[in-house]
């Protein structure tokens, strides 16, 4: 059970931390516990609460109405606001409270409602990527456990698939052409599954190689395919002081492939990129990078 004070859930809320007093004083939404030296402390359930109050209240209902909701009423109030907004916060949020209750018929619905309106990229853009950085921040707080992190990537990843699944196909002479791929001992998959679907719905081809792969493969792979562009994203592999040999390395094996990196291992301090490589800080750039590409279809053929 996680533990929060209340600039924790001021953060992972959204909600002001004086607001969030005066709430609990006057209507009684929260019941911190109080440590020896009088500071609050909060746990999964009110973490909870305060993220469907705060949806709620984003739509315009009155704190002392939602205050006299029970916790049943509370949760098919806050499923009924969100099947008409476009609040990308208020989603987040109750996504949230879904993810720390265990319920994954209510997460499916919200991911899957959001997808409805709003489009699958921009359901993933403004809702699940926001989604899962809230979650980086309760897992550095250690208020999200293993279990809840592997439901929410899973369905996410599902998601993800079941999306480039319906695109029509692409041939790859008539299209840029793509490999997307995970270094060896890489397992976090949902950044290259979204770029995989990016690319294939703006007509591009992809080769898309997965988690965990031994760079020597490519070689054969460029030789075969005769890919445009080569991307990976570094998240936890290779090792820190084993990024610039591995850039390096695959600069070497395909020099004359545009290389993409993403990842937080792509912008470590002293990263020295080779001629053909360049790197991407937010997903928006690399979505810009694909359009602009597809006016140079043909180039290298």
């Amino acid at each position: 059970m996680g533990q929060f004070s209340i600039s924790d859930l001021e953060q992972l809320s959204g909600i002001k931390a004086h607001t969030i007093r005066m709430w609990e004083q006057r209507y009684g939404i929260l019941q911190p516990i109080r440590t020896a030296t009088n500071i609050r402390t909060y746990c999964d359930d009110d973490l909870r609460r305060l993220l469907n109050v705060a949806t709620l209240c984003g739509q315009g209902y009155r704190i002392s109405k939602v205050a006299q909701l029970s916790e049943e009423e509370l949760c098919r109030a806050v499923i009924s606001c969100n099947e008409g907004t476009h609040d990308y916060c208020q989603r987040v949020n109750s996504l949230l409270a879904a993810m720390l209750d265990m319920n994954e018929p209510q997460l499916c619905y919200l991911l899957n409602h959001a997808i409805q309106q709003l489009g699958f990229e921009a359901a993933v853009m403004h809702v699940v990527y926001p989604f899962l950085q809230r979650i980086g921040v309760m897992w550095q707080a250690g208020s999200v456990n293993p279990a809840q992190e592997h439901l929410v990537t899973n369905l996410v990843r599902q998601k993800m698939m079941a999306a480039t699944d319906m695109l029509a196909s692409v041939q790859p002479k008539a299209a840029h052409r793509w490999v997307l791929f995970l270094p060896e001992g890489e397992m976090h998959e949902l950044a290259l599954l979204f770029m995989n679907y990016a690319l294939r719905v703006r007509g591009h081809h992809v080769l898309y190689l997965g988690q965990n792969l031994p760079i020597k493969e490519l070689q054969a792979v460029c030789d075969t395919y005769q890919p445009h562009a080569i991307c990976t994203v570094m998240t936890a592999a290779p090792d820190r002081d084993r990024v610039q040999d591995f850039v390096n390395s695959l600069s070497a094996l395909c020099p004359d492939k545009l290389l993409c990196l993403y990842g937080p291992l792509a912008h470590i301090e002293g990263l020295e990129l080779p001629g053909n490589a360049t790197r991407f800080r937010f997903m928006p750039e690399f979505l810009t990078l694909a359009d602009k590409l597809l006016l140079g279809v043909g180039s290298k053929e």
